[in-house]
Order: structure tokens, then sequence, then C-alpha cells
């Protein structure tokens, strides 16, 4: 499901950037030679009618590019060299490199606003569970019941927007100001001090901020009883079903769902003893529990679902059912506030603000992609919507072989009045080259870490 659920994710995403290429240079009079989608060898090719444009569906499915006519490349007819991209205004230039990154935006827009006008906006209160005991949060008096209504003075109203505030608080200064609100309605404000640079440094790690602090939302009472359970899995091989009510293990009572999954994770590879309840009798099962290696532990697991809750307990959840105009307006305020962090924690994790732990590659997209799927698709569409948002902004960072180090160029030239020298453009290739394979090293080396420890 990984492989999968990656493979549809990069075809989409790369389709969607090199289709902004192609149209916009299409549309302005440029050449196009080919639009490839995949690398290597040619499994399927048409050629265009009017302008010979070569389409090519590629073995490889890990990318895709646009070739446009060029001077640089070869020999050009007199007759096209009005259309070659060395000889189109500057402008036009750099509105083709544009136009990759834009439609990645776009696309992400578009796909969250035709999320939002379905199922509107559902969104978790942030309302605070147990305060882990001697934890900067206890000793800030903040409480089990408490509502977080503003982080660093922006007031705040689900749980998604706390953990981002509190992750561009961690690392944006020396202190951090939370505001909560008891149950009574009484306001109070919690200032959270960090002793230095490498303290905010290891809250900036993946989820680090909520459980560094000691803080954790209200979760959902989840009965132990079992949703869907996978038809070649540990427990479907000891004979458990959907339905199947957990009791104990191992004589240890079990309560509730997430109590079934702290058990299960502690022993890998072991058999443990179950006690179930099923249509109003009890039986008992002894499961053989596999294990697998996830960041960098070896955890237990039976291949099994929660079970499917009809609702949210009243006060918890709040949703909005949204227009037209309210989710286009909702979309572009989501992506960019996603956008805008990104950017700001780039520059902090180059300032050494943020931890490079942050850096994700291939194997955690993979991984992401293919429990998105699993999960749905609702999951899935808001997976394409954080990587098509994440594509187009590192694009158009100012690396010489990516599209924002293109415009550079371009710009330079376009005020220069003249072409860059081959010697500067080589450095710069070179350059960027090294860059790219810098960044994927250490996100490839994040991903192995976080797999095998």
């Amino acid at each position: 499901m990984s492989l999968v659920g990656f493979l549809v994710a990069v075809c989409v995403l790369v389709t969607v950037h090199e289709f902004g290429h192609y149209w916009v240079a299409r549309r302005l009079g440029f050449r196009v030679l080919r639009f490839s989608v995949g690398f290597g060898r040619a499994i399927w090719t048409r050629i265009g009618r009017r302008d010979g444009t070569e389409y090519v569906l590629a073995a490889v499915p890990l990318g895709g590019y646009v070739k446009l006519l060029d001077e640089r490349d070869g020999p050009v007819a007199a007759e096209e060299l009005s259309r070659s991209f060395t000889r189109r205004p500057h402008w036009q230039r750099i509105a083709v490199l544009l136009a990759g990154p834009a439609f990645n935006f776009i696309f992400a827009i578009l796909l969250l606003t035709g999320m939002l006008l379905v199922s509107g906006s559902t969104e978790l209160r942030p309302l605070l569970g147990a305060v882990q005991p001697g934890s900067a949060a206890a000793r800030a008096g903040i409480l089990s019941g408490d509502e977080v209504v503003a982080v660093n003075g922006h007031a705040v109203s689900t749980q998604r927007e706390v953990w981002i505030g509190l992750l561009d608080g961690v690392t944006g200064g020396d202190s951090l100001s939370v505001t909560v609100r008891d149950p009574a309605g009484r306001e109070r404000h919690a200032l959270f001090n960090f002793a230095s640079l490498a303290e905010r440094r290891a809250l900036s790690e993946p989820a680090a901020a909520l459980v560094g602090l000691g803080l954790r939302f209200q979760e959902l009472p989840i009965p132990a009883v079992l949703g869907a359970v996978a038809s070649d899995g540990p427990a479907a091989r000891a004979g458990l079903k959907a339905g199947d009510e957990i009791l104990g293990i191992n004589g240890e009572p079990v309560h509730d769902f997430l109590g079934l999954v702290v058990i299960v994770r502690a022993h890998p590879d072991e058999t443990l003893a179950v006690q179930y309840r099923r249509a109003g009798h009890d039986y008992a099962a002894r499961v053989a529990v596999s294990g697998v290696v996830e960041d960098g532990k070896r955890i237990g697991r039976i291949q099994v679902t929660r079970p499917r809750l009809p609702g949210f307990p009243p006060g918890l959840v709040r949703h909005v059912d949204l227009g037209p105009l309210g989710a286009l307006a909702g979309a572009c305020r989501e992506a960019w506030g996603m956008t805008a962090l990104q950017a700001r924690m780039l520059w902090r994790m180059l300032a050494g603000e943020v931890s490079v732990k942050n850096l994700s590659g291939p194997l955690t997209i993979a991984q992401l992609a293919g429990d998105s799927a699993s999960a749905g698709l609702e999951a899935f569409l808001s997976f394409l919507v954080l990587i098509s948002l994440a594509l187009g902004f590192m694009n158009l960072l100012p690396i010489p072989i990516l599209d924002g180090g293109q415009i550079v160029m371009q710009a330079v030239e376009w005020l220069k009045g003249s072409p860059l020298s081959e010697r500067v453009q080589a450095v710069g290739q070179q350059l960027g080259i090294a860059l790219v394979v810098l960044l994927l090293g250490l996100a490839l080396y994040n991903d192995i870490s976080r797999q095998f420890g």
C-alpha cells in the first residue's frame, strides 16, 4: 500500500507540476518538444498533430519533465529560432519557470476547496487531557480540562492550530506564552522559558513540542472492540473477528482500545493469552504477536483497527458547513499558512534553531502515502494537499537546478542585459546538484534512523 500510494502521489503531483510548465509555454509561443511523465524507456508515446510535441509515459514513474526547444541543446532551424527558449523575452521565460510551482499551489487550493465544500470544516477543540506530573506545563499551572485559547498572543481554536503555534513558538524565541481557559471561563497565562538553543531544538523534533512540554489533548474514549481485522494477520489467525470485545491480556484487564494498543506494542514476537467476548459469551485465544520496527524500536502488532465510532462527544468538535466562496477562502488561508510555516521552519533550520530531523525523504513519504491511502480517500487527498504545497515551495528555493534557481539566473541575465557565461552556469549547476544531493542524503538518513534507530 505504501508503494502504491507513493507512486500515485508522485505521478499525480509531477504531472500537475510539469503540466504547468507545458501549458504556459504553449500559451506564450515556446516550442515544446516533449512532455514526459516518468523517466527511462517510453512505454507509451503520442505525437501531437498540431505542433509535433511528443507526449510520453515512461517506465520509471518517479518524476517527469518538459523539454523546450533550446539553442543550448543543439542547432535550431532558422524558422524555429523565435520559438527557442533563449530567444523568448526574459519575463516569458520566468513565467514558464514559475508555472510549475504555481500549478502545485493551485492544485492544492482547488483540492482543499473541494474537500471543504463537500465535508465542511471539522476541527477538534484544544481541550487538554492529563498533564504530565513534574513537567514544564505542570509547573506553569496548566491543568487537565483547560482549553488553549492563545499561543504567543495569537488566538487559536483547534488542536491543529495549537500544534502549529507551539512548533512555531518553541523555535521562534527564548520563551513561549500559552493562554488557557478553565471550565469556569477564567483565563490564565503560562510562560515557558527555554534555557538554551539545544532545548528549543529538541522540542522542534517531530511530534516533540506537546510531549516535551508535558501536554496532551483529551482523547476520545474508544472501547476495546476490534474494528477491521486483517485476514492474514496475527489476530485473524488466532480466531479473533471484527466486533470482538477484548476483556484482558495475560490476566491484565483491558479497559479501552488505547490500553490494548499499549500492551500489544510492548510484546513483539511473543504469544499473548487474550480473553474476549463475542455475542455475550466469553472466550480465550492465544495470539502470536508479530514484530515490526518503528522509530528505531521493535514493537508488536496484531493487525487490527479501532472500531468505527458513531461520532464525537458533544462539545469536543466544531463543524462548519461552507459555501463555494467560504471554502475557497478557507483553502487559500490554509495553503498560505502551511507554506509560510514551511518557509519559517526552513529558515530556522538553516540557522540551527530547528532540528534537521524534521527533514523527511522518500521512505517516510512512502509510508505516509500508504497510511493515508489505507485510512480512506479523504486522508489520502489531505496528504496530496500537503505534498503538493511542499513540492511547490521546494521548487521555488534559489538552488540552480530547481525552478527557483533558474528564475534567479534569468532575472540576473535580464538585469545584466546579456547571458551568463557558460562557466558561471556550469558552476551554478554543480553547486545546485551538490546541495540537492546533500539534502536528499540527510533526509534519507533521517528515514533510515526512524526505521532502524
